[in-house]
């Protein structure tokens, strides 16, 4: 028994070491690779074992046939910047406004609730979780006129994902809008993917999360009285 402990503890010391010298508290998983016989440095994991890492590894290897076809990787490079802190909903909410008065004030509080909602629970997720991008090494290139901006969170959920999501949601007006937008919002998902910003896991996640604040947004539009419309002309009341 003494032999046990002892060789536990030597075979956790080195994760122990990484950890105390970066002055951060020692992941579980960084502790769970050291006592597997891992590299013991401290880091988390790029992907979960098991169902999600098949998951992620199937999808990934469906996209990666596209991969390196030139009109393919210039879409997706365009949907993930246009999709980069909300500036594609921005533009569609900008375009609403200017457009259409009816339902301003609920396009504009629509496109607010959606950025604060998603910013907040994207951060507490990511920070929770700690998830590693997928390798670097493996990625499009970044950077340039043709390029996407080079990730520094972890990696689930899916950011661009989550936000557009939960705008296209929040936002739409009647059920054509809405389709139309969860298309665009799909579409930024998967270039995300195809780009090797995500896993699919990651994506996955945020857009459930994302429509899930959408749909709450919407009951608070609702009850705040700015309900969206169908796109049909409502008759006036009678006098």
């Amino acid at each position: 028994m003494t032999a046990l402990v002892t060789q536990t503890t030597a075979r956790r010391a080195p994760a122990r070491r990484a950890a105390d010298s970066a002055g951060e508290p020692l992941h579980p998983d960084a502790l769970l690779a050291s006592l597997d016989g891992g590299a013991g440095n401290g880091a988390v994991p790029a992907t979960p074992s098991g169902p999600v890492a098949a998951f992620d590894a199937a999808v990934d290897g469906a996209f990666d046939r596209f991969r390196g076809r030139r009109a393919v990787d210039t879409a997706a490079i365009v949907l993930s910047n246009l999709g980069d802190y909300g500036y594609v909903w921005v533009l569609i909410a900008a375009a609403k406004c200017l457009t259409s008065r009816r339902g301003r004030r609920r396009t504009i509080l629509a496109l607010a609730l959606s950025g604060v909602s998603s910013y907040g629970v994207n951060a507490a997720a990511k920070a929770l979780v700690g998830r590693q991008r997928p390798a670097p090494g493996n990625r499009l290139p970044t950077g340039g006129p043709l390029g996407v901006r080079s990730p520094t969170s972890s990696s689930f959920p899916s950011g661009h994902t989550l936000a557009a999501w939960c705008t296209a949601v929040a936002l739409a007006d009647g059920p054509v809008e809405l389709a139309s937008f969860v298309g665009l919002a799909a579409a930024v998902a998967a270039s995300r993917v195809h780009l090797q910003a995500h896993h699919a896991s990651d994506v996955v996640g945020g857009a459930v999360l994302g429509a899930a604040l959408g749909a709450g947004a919407r009951v608070l539009l609702a009850v705040a009285g700015t309900g969206a419309g169908d796109g049909r002309r409502r008759p006036a009341a009678p006098t």
